[in-house]
């Protein structure tokens, strides 16, 4: 695994932890970034893939609802949804190749997903990709 395939993992964690627990204190995020990454250039990607995923949360889930055909952003696992979010936030708004946040999504979701969850978002991130990449 890449070292920016690492900070990507430990920002899906914060951002799953997000959705689950809306309640938690979001400050908090940041120490955990630190203790799980402790290199500054993988906590600045892990903090400005967090962030930008926290401040266009309501548009990203809006745009995958729309292209992901017969579901809902709240029907999906909560893994899915989340990995969808951090793939999209980076076909919209990253530096990141579009083909690259894909493959970057798929491989998170088959780490964390269940068996169809790299199938599901690959094929909701390639329809999205179609509507809406750079």
């Amino acid at each position: 695994m890449s070292r920016r395939s690492r900070a990507r993992e430990v920002a899906l964690q914060v951002l799953f932890q997000d959705d689950l627990n809306p309640g938690h204190n979001p400050a908090d995020t940041d120490a955990f970034l630190v203790r799980r990454l402790k290199a500054p250039e993988l906590v600045e990607l892990a903090r400005s893939l967090v962030s930008g995923v926290r401040r266009n949360r309501g548009e990203l889930d809006e745009l995958l609802g729309k292209t992901a055909e017969n579901w809902t952003i709240a029907r999906m696992a909560a893994t899915d949804r989340n990995v969808l979010r951090l793939g999209a936030y980076e076909i919209l708004f990253a530096d990141t190749p579009d083909r690259v946040a894909i493959n970057e999504a798929v491989e998170l979701a088959k780490r964390f997903g269940s068996k169809h969850s790299a199938q599901f978002v690959n094929g909701i991130l390639d329809r999205f990709l179609a509507g809406h990449g750079k």
